[in-house]
């Protein structure tokens, strides 16, 4: 499971600090990996895999706004990021499982996406990577769905 967890840059320690007093780390440099890479990778009590993104780019910010609640039981609530957002975070990810997980979310969302949000939102992120495939990976998946 992942989330994004807004810190800002510079308090970053504060959080993770935090986060492992509640849960147990999944690697004995959990806290320094977290600060060097802006992840903290923990685990719940009934050890479910948590990956904990130390969000602080306006796109992170702008997505947290965007987010909506979704009830998982009746006195439970998940703030969760849209279907758009979600493909912006994972196609700037790229790895071959969050393609799959793109082309699932273009295929469950065939015709609702808003495909020039993902387009703005995703752009300057791809080139401060110096991404320049992901664009045409994604708009295959995209034309693919809608076909």
């Amino acid at each position: 499971m992942g989330l994004t967890l807004l810190t800002g840059f510079g308090t970053e320690q504060t959080f993770v600090d935090a986060l492992l007093e509640r849960f147990a780390a999944r690697r004995a440099d959990a806290r320094e990996f977290a600060l060097r890479h802006r992840v903290l990778l923990v685990q719940s009590q009934a050890e479910i895999p948590i990956d904990v993104s130390l969000g602080a780019i306006p796109f992170e910010e702008r997505a947290t706004g965007r987010a909506t609640d979704f009830r998982i039981a009746s006195d439970v609530s998940l703030l969760t990021c849209s279907a758009e957002d979600l493909i912006v975070f994972k196609v700037f990810a790229g790895r071959e499982r969050d393609w799959l997980d793109v082309e699932g979310i273009a295929i469950r969302q065939a015709g609702r996406l808003e495909e020039d949000l993902i387009r703005a939102e995703l752009g300057p992120l791809l080139e401060l990577k110096g991404d320049t495939v992901s664009f045409e990976r994604l708009r295959r998946i995209l034309e693919t769905a809608r076909a």
